[in-house]
C-alpha cells in the first residue's frame, strides 16, 4: 500500500512511522524538499505519486485564504479517486463558552480559511480529523518547564481539549478503514491550561510557574485564550473504533516524563524527529 502525505510534519510523521512499520510505502512533502521528502512545488513528481497512491493524507493548513493542496493538485486527486484524509482543527468550532462541541456543531469562529478548507475536503469525500492542542515527545508542558518558557495565565478558567500525537496516529490508521466524514480526535478530559502546567510541574518536582496577564502574551497565544470549549470524541469511538491510549493529560504527561527521566534515558531510544507541519 502506498500513502502520500502532503506536509510530513510532527503528527503526520508519527503516523508515517507507524504505517511504514507495517509495510506501507510512504512518500511525503515539505516546502523545501528536505532529505527524504518531495518539494511541494515538484508538480511532475507529485502528480506521479498521486497516480500511484492508495491513500493521500494532507496536514497542510490553509494559506492566503485557500487550501494549497487542493488548489495545486485537486484535479489529480479527483482523477485518482483514492482514500483521502485531512488533518483539520477543532478551531473550526469557534468559541463555545466552555460548552461541549461535536461534529454536528456549527462551524465558524476566527478561522474562516480553516473552515473553508475543512468543508472543501469533506466535499471531496475525505476523512477530516479535527485536532485540538497537540502534545507529545519534545512538545509538551514538561519541555516548556525545562526550557523556562512555561507560564500560567491570570484569571482564566478557560477549558481546552488536547490530544497526544500517538493518539492522532492511531486515529489516522483507524480512519483508513472508516467512512468519509468529520471526526474529532481529542482526549476524554478537557482541562484548563493552568491545571495542565501545574500538574507537569509536580511531575518534575518544581513549583508551578508564575501567572502572567494574558495581555503580555503573543497575539497567537492571546487568540488561544479567546476561545473556550470542550471537544466530544464519541463519533470517532463509535464509528472508527478509536480509543485514546492517553485518555487525559495526566496519563500522557506521566508517560512523557517516564521517557525522559534519568532512569530511562540510558536505555530508551530517542523519539523520531519531524518538522512541524
Amino acid at each position: 500500500m502506498r500513502l502520500l502525505i502532503f506536509g510530513l510534519g510532527y503528527a503526520a510523521g508519527v503516523a508515517a512511522d507507524r504505517l511504514a512499520a507495517h509495510g506501507w510505502r510512504i512518500a511525503g512533502t515539505s516546502r523545501d524538499g528536505r532529505a527524504g521528502t518531495i518539494a511541494f512545488a515538484d508538480a511532475d513528481r507529485l502528480r506521479f505519486e498521486i497516480g500511484q497512491a492508495d491513500a493521500v493524507l494532507s496536514s497542510v493548513p490553509p494559506a492566503d485564504d485557500a487550501d494549497p493542496v487542493l488548489d495545486a493538485y485537486g484535479d489529480a486527486l479527483a482523477a485518482r479517486g483514492c482514500w483521502l484524509g485531512y488533518l483539520s482543527s477543532t478551531g473550526v468550532y469557534g468559541d463555545a463558552d466552555g460548552g461541549w462541541v461535536d461534529e454536528g456543531a456549527s462551524l465558524g469562529g476566527r478561522r474562516p480559511a480553516r473552515v473553508a478548507a475543512d468543508r472543501a475536503w469533506l466535499a471531496r469525500g475525505a476523512r477530516v480529523l479535527r485536532l485540538p492542542g497537540i502534545y507529545g515527545p519534545g512538545r509538551s508542558p514538561l519541555d516548556r518547564l525545562r526550557a523556562g518558557t512555561a507560564h500560567r495565565v491570570e484569571g482564566r478558567a478557560h477549558v481546552f481539549s488536547r490530544v497526544h500525537v500517538e493518539d492522532i496516529a492511531a486515529g489516522i490508521v483507524a480512519a483508513l478503514d472508516g467512512p468519509a466524514g468529520a471526526y474529532n480526535l481529542a482526549d476524554d478530559l478537557p482541562a484548563s491550561q493552568n491545571d495542565v502546567v501545574a500538574y507537569a510541574a509536580r511531575l518534575l518536582g518544581r513549583a508551578p510557574p508564575p501567572r502572567v496577564p494574558v495581555e503580555s502574551l503573543s497575539p497567537m497565544a492571546q487568540g488561544f485564550y479567546a476561545e473556550n470549549r470542550r471537544v466530544a470524541n464519541g463519533r470517532a469511538k463509535r464509528v472508527l473504533g478509536w480509543r485514546p491510549r492517553y485518555p487525559d493529560y495526566r496519563f500522557g504527561l506521566r508517560a512523557l516524563n517516564a521517557m525522559t527521566s534519568p532512569a530511562s534515558t540510558s536505555t530508551a531510544p530517542a523519539p523520531a524527529s519531524h518538522d512541524q507541519r
